[in-house]
């Protein structure tokens, strides 16, 4: 098995069915495109979003990470991040008042201060919400690409950047070396899944 810790860049395919979302996370090839699976997410459609398992491939049968919300009702209070044996690496929880004009999270892991995040463009930020009030057109993908950089500071972590127009296809470039792989996987799902809360 590839070891995710290793790794500086990573690719997540989104691939949304009649009946499940399903997210795959590669490992880079060395040459810009995706390379070995390396986590694996397949969530039903209709099913509550407060609980999401991360496996390290498509059997499902070995857990490499989790998150779950604090508080079903309360999404303010955030999601403990766990590895594959249940024990907590991280936390994330999204910034509900800033969120309404640019979408912020806050993204901790013991023993490291709190990493912000941040969508990179206020332009696409708004267009994004008014696409949402549109009528029949809410139904559809957000057609534009949008980017999250995540900093302690002024000291980049990582950054998910939507690659593609229409395909939910992501490259996650990692700037510190010390950030758990697992926590951020999980944080870059959780940017794409639970956005449009």
């Amino acid at each position: 098995m590839l070891n995710p810790q290793a790794m500086n860049r990573l690719h997540m395919h989104q691939k949304v069915t009649l009946m499940v979302n399903r997210y795959e996370i590669f490992a880079d090839d060395g040459a810009g495109e995706p390379g070995a699976l390396i986590a694996f997410v397949e969530q039903k459609r209709m099913a509550f979003k407060e609980q999401v398992t991360i496996y390290t491939d498509s059997s499902k049968n070995v857990v490499l990470a989790g998150f779950k919300a604090r508080k079903v009702i309360d999404l303010a209070s955030g999601y403990d991040v766990v590895d594959g044996n249940g024990q907590a690496i991280g936390f994330f929880r999204k910034d509900f008042g800033k969120s309404l004009i640019n979408s912020t999270w806050h993204l901790d892991q013991p023993g490291a201060p709190t990493a912000t995040g941040r969508e990179r463009s206020q332009g696409v930020a708004v267009f994004r919400r008014l696409w949402n009030f549109i009528p029949f057109i809410e139904n559809f993908p957000f057609p534009m690409r949008y980017h999250f950089d995540f900093v302690r500071g002024a000291q980049p972590v990582f950054n998910v950047d939507k690659k593609t127009w229409l395909r939910d296809h992501y490259l996650i470039e990692i700037k510190d070396p010390y950030v758990d792989r697992r926590v951020v996987i999980a944080q870059a799902v959780a940017v794409d899944a639970l956005q449009s809360r």
